[in-house]
């Protein structure tokens, strides 16, 4: 029995035995796993990236809820490392960015989270210091390697912003075109002329070339140019092509400025490499998408704003509560139109910047009666929305003229007045801020000649005349066009007849309230013939 129970006894101990170094093998293995998951987890994860791109938003508030949206949700999954990025123009554009000069779109900003952004030339509208002080508040990394302090040897912004997407280093580099020194001249010299701040047209493409060595040499494997520059060479003959053109170590372009849309176009660099440019268009037409692969590959791609089903809850509430402030202010009824006033095509082009159209005619009118001169001018550039068929609001006015603009009257020489026409005009058929609306006068443009004949000024009866070179006419434009950079200042030197406190905008809402009695009428609905293009 004794026998009997001994040997139970070491049965038991002996399974004991066997069960706890079981359980020590099983729990060894185990831990092997967990340490196996650890340091898997701790790798590095092999994922592509994404950056989701926009330029050209002049103020489309509601986009930036669906290009957040869309990151969010790409990061959520976990297939990719995801972000956003600004190419330019958003402070200024319509109604929201007017009535608060920018205030509203850089609360924006400060939720958006990008990764970089650079300047568009609508971002100097309001002056370098007030530029400065909102993008502070927005707390976006802004990236531009041309923009210098006059007599400063480092630019005023980084010249380039490098992000970590797993173990891939991407540097963004920042280019603006340095045509803004004539768009925004206001905002480079001061009053006497003297510069301020500079874009270093004379050195353009190689200091971008210094930015994008830098940031190799600063250990980027990617390099992506947010370019501000467009595609079509403009007064001072600089395109997104021709900085490719000049340059070797950019990997793909981000551009805007020309507000085109292309989801990609190759073009080739100093080495001969071909290089994608992509644009998404303008107030989020679209949202650009850029995947970079693991094997190193650049694929972009355009996503309709439209058919993003993704927002960020953060963005739409601020969204939602600017809407309604902005509303407060706009939704007075100043008159009523049976169609639409024309700006833009339905490619979202502004055809008001190379031809005649009757917002165009209306604007001028506006101008040349408010202040009592032969002749209104407005650049095409400074007409910016169309405003659709309806009652008219004070809103959709400022929409359409939303800068900060006075009205001025000028003297002019009829010279002066040739010379700007043949100028302003030089480009058609491309699209030009400096193209001139007019009310007070009609003439034919020779698009391949660049040329203008038949210049003509409405008399008192109605009937036009052939304009006098003999003489000065009176003209009505804004300051802007005057003496800050407008029509490659023709007009900068001319006599100021009249200085008004009036803005352009305000001249509008008065001539549609008080003169047409409310309505646009039959006049309006169509071009008035003022402008004549031919092929010769």
């Amino acid at each position: 029995m004794r026998r009997t129970i001994l040997c139970l006894v070491a049965l038991v101990m002996g399974c004991q035995i066997v069960t706890a170094q079981k359980t020590a093998i099983e729990r060894g293995l185990s831990d092997a796993r967990i340490d196996s998951a650890e340091r898997e987890q701790a790798r590095p994860k092999v994922k592509s990236i994404v950056i989701l791109y926009e330029n050209d938003a002049h103020c489309g508030i509601d986009g930036y809820t669906k290009i957040a949206g869309l990151r969010d949700a790409i990061n959520h999954t976990d297939t990719a490392y995801a972000a956003a990025v600004c190419c330019g123009d958003f402070l200024q554009g319509n109604t929201t960015g007017a009535i608060s000069k920018g205030q509203y779109i850089a609360d924006i900003l400060r939720l958006m989270d990008y990764h970089a952004l650079t300047l568009g030339n609508h971002e100097f509208d309001y002056g370098v210091p007030r530029m400065r002080q909102l993008l502070n508040e927005a707390g976006t990394p802004v990236t531009c390697a041309n923009l210098y302090e006059a007599g400063e040897p480092q630019p005023l912004f980084a010249p380039y912003v490098i992000h970590q997407y797993g173990d891939k280093k991407v540097a963004y580099v920042g280019a603006t075109t340095p045509e803004t020194m004539i768009l925004e001249g206001y905002s480079f010299y001061d009053t006497n002329g003297i510069l301020l701040y500079d874009l270093k047209p004379k050195t353009f493409y190689e200091l971008i070339q210094q930015a994008v060595d830098a940031a190799r040499q600063d250990g980027a494997d990617y390099v992506v140019l947010l370019s501000h520059v467009g595609e079509t060479p403009q007064s001072m003959g600089f395109s997104s092509h021709r900085l490719v053109n000049n340059t070797r170590g950019i990997d793909v372009v981000l551009d805007g400025h020309s507000h085109e849309i292309f989801e990609g176009v190759k073009v080739k660099n100093l080495d001969g490499k071909e290089i994608t440019v992509t644009q998404t268009g303008t107030q989020f037409a679209n949202v650009g998408k850029l995947l970079i692969t693991p094997d190193g590959r650049f694929i972009t791609q355009l996503i309709k704003s439209k058919d993003i089903p993704y927002e960020n809850a953060a963005v739409t509430a601020t969204i939602d509560s600017i809407h309604q402030k902005v509303k407060a202010v706009t939704s007075t009824v100043v008159a009523h139109s049976d169609y639409r006033l024309v700006v833009s095509d339905e490619n979202a082009q502004w055809i008001v910047r190379g031809q005649e159209t009757n917002a165009g005619d209306l604007v001028a009118d506006a101008y040349r009666h408010a202040l009592k001169a032969d002749i209104g001018f407005e650049n095409g550039g400074g007409i910016r929305n169309d405003i659709m068929a309806g009652d008219i609001t004070y809103g959709d006015i400022i929409g359409m003229l939303p800068y900060d603009n006075t009205l001025r009257r000028i003297m002019v020489t009829a010279e002066q007045l040739k010379t700007m026409l043949t100028r302003c005009t030089a480009l058609v058929p491309i699209l030009d801020g400096n193209f001139p609306q007019c009310s007070g006068l009609r003439f034919t443009i020779h698009s391949k000649s660049h040329t203008v004949s038949d210049i003509e000024i409405l008399q008192d009866d109605g009937s036009y005349a052939p304009i006098d070179m003999q003489r000065t006419y009176s003209v009505a434009l804004t300051n802007y066009n005057h003496d800050a950079g407008g029509f490659f200042d023709c007009f900068k030197k001319c006599v100021v007849l009249q200085e008004s406190s009036i803005r352009y905008y305000e001249a509008l809402a008065d001539y549609l309230s008080k003169v047409l009695g409310g309505t646009t009428g039959e006049a309006y609905a169509q071009p008035q013939g003022r402008i004549r293009i031919v092929e010769d």
